[in-house]
This record gives structure tokens, C-alpha cells and sequence, in this order.
């Protein structure tokens, strides 16, 4: 499954698209979407995943027709071949239609329209907009239009204009997209070369692969739930536990903003990168305010990962809110697990646990009012677990040694998971720090309630700050491509 497994949402080594390789797979997917055309047939499922690779033919099939269904209406969206008796039976008042991927899919179907082959013209769109900009969702076309993505210009036009709001616009975009594409899809194309993108906010590399005794499983804890509510009806989240926000996050997604689904779906993308670390994003009126520690393990993979920051930051400042996002990044194979017969007994530890740490000499810090505090954003509303006083008292201390990291509780009624990633930055006092997190892990039998508690601490302050930016501005493929690598061959001037 080339197009999922190596150029998009299981492959975090590649970064976006190459103009030519996009409309390569555009012209294969015209095949397939004029096919279901002519067999009024709906495959209902188009994403990434579901396009595969044969490299002997270099063709691209689409699979999983297990959503498909006979379109109910057409491309002018009248009923298909229906007579009187027809038109009033049930089976023509409701949706033949399976939900599909929420990811990709368009309003229609998300909506539960009656089934027509406009709805694969969205997942097309969609899937190619993912593939084009290296993200893993349709979402982010309004902060990052298609006509930013470098692509030629009728087509980046035209897929804008299928994932525009009108309806509409969407429909007549469609028709060009199928009507013109054969002809816009011959367009010779030679691969630019392409400067790697710098980062809009730091990222720290660890050298190459980990071995396998050490890889990470990167897992994303964030205060999802706070920003779900603030664009949600409250009354949607308030028969959901957490496990069931979990299991079915994309269909809560629907009453979010479509930049602010996007942003989510960015911060979720960093976890496909062996990366641990944290994030604080804080918007005001005048910007942005990004503050982070990412730690990449694996620098082949840094060109990617630097687009996939690079994306959450430009769609952090497409949002227009007041407010705070924190994300924390950890490897769930340090997770420590604590069991308990019933939710009326303590957790205990075992002798042997210990919270794991790395160690690194830095400069000392001159300025001491640089130093990020634990307690930077005061209590997370949305965190239900008091933690006792004797932790809290010991996060204190921990605290004035300076180190980075995050340690996040999480009880159950009979599991308690401890999620943590350290670095120690003061060797001299890595005794005492040791000493801390012994203590804090034997604290955990004092512990009541049920919930999630979480603490993040960055290295220093380096707050990083961003205009507000609606749109990012239009980047087209050059008219005269030779031309633009002839130039770009070229040295500098000098200033």
C-alpha cells in the first residue's frame, strides 16, 4: 500500500507531494472516479488508505468497496432512474450512504445526504489535498489553501474549489475537475528542487534510528476536550466518559470550525514521529504564543517532522480565540502500570519501578526568570484528579532543579498509568532529583479519586511569537520550470 504505508498517513519519512507525483495520481484517479461515474455506483470511502501501488504498473487501485452503494442521485443531483412509485417509497426519503472517513469524506455525506458520485469528487479532493500538503486530513484547506502548496495553477484552483463551503462552488468545480483534468493531467512536469523547510519553532534532534530494544511509541496527551467544548454544543460531550471521546473523537469533531479540526489533527500527527516533548499554545489578540520542547529521535526523519510543525503552526494562527492549548508527547513503552483489586484500595508500587530520566550537561541559566515553572498556566480545569499534597509539595521542589519533562497520572478504578518523560539539565544535582521522583512514585498510595492530573515543564522560556494569518499566501509550480531551476542554480547576490 504505497500511498499509505510510504507517501502518507503511515509514512512519516516523506514529506509533501512533489508537484508531478500529485497530479500523477490525479490522472489514475480519474479512472477510477469516471468508472463509478458511468456505473452510477458511490464508493463512499476514499482516503489515503484505501489507494494502492502496484510497482510493477505503476498504477494506483482504489480498495475497501465494502461503504460502496448505487447512487441514489446523480451528478446533477437528480434521483437515478426512478419512477413515481419510486420516489415515495422510504428507500428514496434517507440515505442509502455509510459514513466513510470523517477525515476525508465531504459535508454531504458527513450530513446524510442521499448517496450520489459527488460524494467520492469529495473524497478525491480531500485525499489529494491531504497527499499535497503532508497532513492527515481535508481540513486545513482554508489556513493552507491548495494554491500555497506550489502545485500548477488550474489544478491547485480547482481543488480549492472543490473544498470550498458553497455547495455550489463545489459542484461546478467538480465538473471542471472531471471534464478538464484528462487534458491538465498530460502537463509534463520535471521535480523542483526544493530548500528544506527551517522550523517555525525549535526542534531538537537525537541522532539517527534508535535500536529496537529502544524505539519509542510516541503517544499525545492534550487538553482535546477543553477545545472540543468551546466549538461543540456542551450538551454533546456531557454523556461522553473519556474512553468514549477517545474511541469516537472524529464524529465529535462535527460542530468544530474547520481550521480548528485541522489544528487537532496536527498535533495528533506529531505522534507519528518517535518524538517526546511538550507544547503550549496560547492565543491572544494581537497572535500567537507558541512555546515547546520537541525532541526528535531520529533525524531521517527531521525534513518531515519540520512540515509537520511547520503545519500546526500555520494553522495555530488561523485560529482567532482567546485561550490555551497543551500538549504533552511521551513514549508509552515508559509508561508505568499500577493495579489495584478495587477502587477503595490503594496503588502500590513495586520495588524494582522507578521513573526513568536522561541526563544532559547545559550551560547554567544567567537569568533565572527564563526558568518554565510546572505550575506556568495554573490547574487545567478539565483535569478531575486532586493529586495529594505530599506529590504536589514534591513537583514543588522538582520544580527549582532545572530539568524538562512532563508526568502525567492517570487513575482508573483499578489501573493507575504513569506517564512521564525527564531530562535532568543540572548533573550536579541528579541525586537529589532521583531522590524526588523515588519519593513522588511512593506517594502514588495516597492517591484518591479518579481522573486525569498532568504536569509539563520546559527546559527554559523561548516563547516564540506569530502574527495572526488568515490564509498562507499562493505558491504556484513556475510557468517555466527549467527557467526556475536555472535561477535557482544560480549563486546569491551579494548584499
Amino acid at each position: 500500500e504505497y500511498i499509505n504505508d510510504v507517501i502518507a498517513t503511515c509514512g512519516p519519512d516523506r514529506t509533501r507531494l512533489q508537484p508531478g507525483i500529485a497530479v500523477a495520481i490525479v490522472r489514475q484517479c480519474l479512472g477510477a472516479l469516471a468508472a463509478l461515474h458511468r456505473e452510477e455506483i458511490v464508493h463512499g470511502d476514499i482516503k489515503p488508505s484505501n489507494l494502492v501501488f502496484d510497482a510493477v504498473s505503476e498504477s494506483i487501485a482504489l480498495i475497501d468497496w465494502g461503504s460502496s452503494v448505487f447512487a441514489q442521485l446523480d451528478e446533477s443531483l437528480q434521483f437515478v432512474g426512478a419512477n413515481v412509485m419510486e420516489l415515495m417509497s422510504d428507500n428514496l426519503q434517507q440515505t442509502n450512504a455509510r459514513l466513510g472517513d470523517v477525515y476525508f469524506i465531504g459535508e454531504e455525506q458527513l450530513n446524510g445526504a442521499l448517496s450520489s458520485p459527488r460524494f467520492d469528487e469529495q473524497g478525491a479532493a480531500g485525499t489529494l489535498y491531504a497527499l499535497a500538503s503532508a497532513q492527515s486530513c481535508r481540513f486545513g484547506h482554508r489556513a493552507i489553501p491548495a494554491s500555497s502548496l506550489g502545485l500548477p495553477i488550474e489544478f491547485a484552483r480547482t481543488l480549492d474549489g472543490m473544498l470550498d463551503p458553497d455547495p455550489q462552488v463545489r459542484r461546478k468545480a467538480g465538473d471542471y475537475f472531471i471534464r478538464e483534468m484528462p487534458r491538465m493531467a498530460k502537463l509534463v512536469m520535471v521535480d523542483l528542487p526544493i530548500a528544506p523547510q527551517t522550523p517555525l519553532v525549535p526542534v531538537w534532534g537525537k541522532g539517527l534510528r534508535r535500536p529496537a530494544s529502544q524505539e519509542i511509541d510516541t503517544v499525545v496527551y492534550s487538553s482535546r476536550k477543553a477545545f472540543l467544548r468551546e466549538a461543540s454544543a456542551e450538551e454533546t460531550l456531557n454523556d461522553v466518559n473519556d474512553v468514549q471521546l477517545d474511541r469516537y473523537y472524529k464524529q465529535f469533531m462535527q460542530g468544530m470550525g474547520e481550521t480548528e479540526k485541522a489544528f487537532l489533527a496536527s498535533v495528533s500527527r506529531l505522534g507519528k514521529y518517535p518524538v517526546v516533548g511538550g507544547l503550549a499554545v496560547r492565543w491572544e489578540r494581537e497572535g500567537v504564543y507558541i512555546d515547546s520542547s520537541l525532541n526528535l529521535h531520529d533525524s531521517v526523519l527531521k525534513p518531515a517532522f519540520i512540515e509537520a510543525v511547520n503545519n500546526m503552526v500555520h494553522l495555530a494562527r488561523a485560529i482567532h480565540r482567546q485561550g490555551v492549548f497543551k500538549s504533552c508527547l511521551f513514549n508509552a513503552r515508559q509508561t508505568l502500570h499500577l493495579e489495584r483489586a478495587s477502587p477503595e484500595e490503594a496503588f502500590h508500587c513495586q520495588p524494582e519501578m522507578a521513573i526513568n530520566y536522561e541526563v544532559s550537561a547545559v550551560p547554567e541559566m544567567e537569568d533565572r526568570t527564563r526558568q518554565h515553572s510546572y505550575f506556568e498556566d495554573g490547574p487545567d480545569p478539565e483535569e478531575l484528579l486532586v493529586l495529594p499534597d505530599t506529590i504536589m509539595q514534591l513537583l514543588q521542589r522538582l520544580n527549582e532543579i532545572h530539568h524538562t519533562g512532563m508526568i502525567i497520572f492517570e487513575a482508573l478504578p483499578k489501573h493507575l498509568k504513569i506517564h512521564s518523560y525527564y531530562r535532568l539539565l543540572d548533573p550536579q544535582r541528579e541525586q537529589e532529583f532521583r531522590s524526588l521522583l523515588s519519593r513522588m512514585l511512593a506517594a502514588v498510595s495516597q492517591i484518591e479519586g479518579l481522573g486525569v492530573s498532568g504536569f509539563m515543564k520546559m527546559p527554559y522560556k523561548d516563547t516564540r511569537f506569530f502574527t495572526h494569518l488568515e490564509r498562507q499566501p499562493e505558491h504556484f509550480y513556475p510557468k517555466d520550470p527549467k527557467e526556475y531551476i536555472r535561477k535557482s542554480a544560480l549563486p546569491a547576490p551579494p548584499r
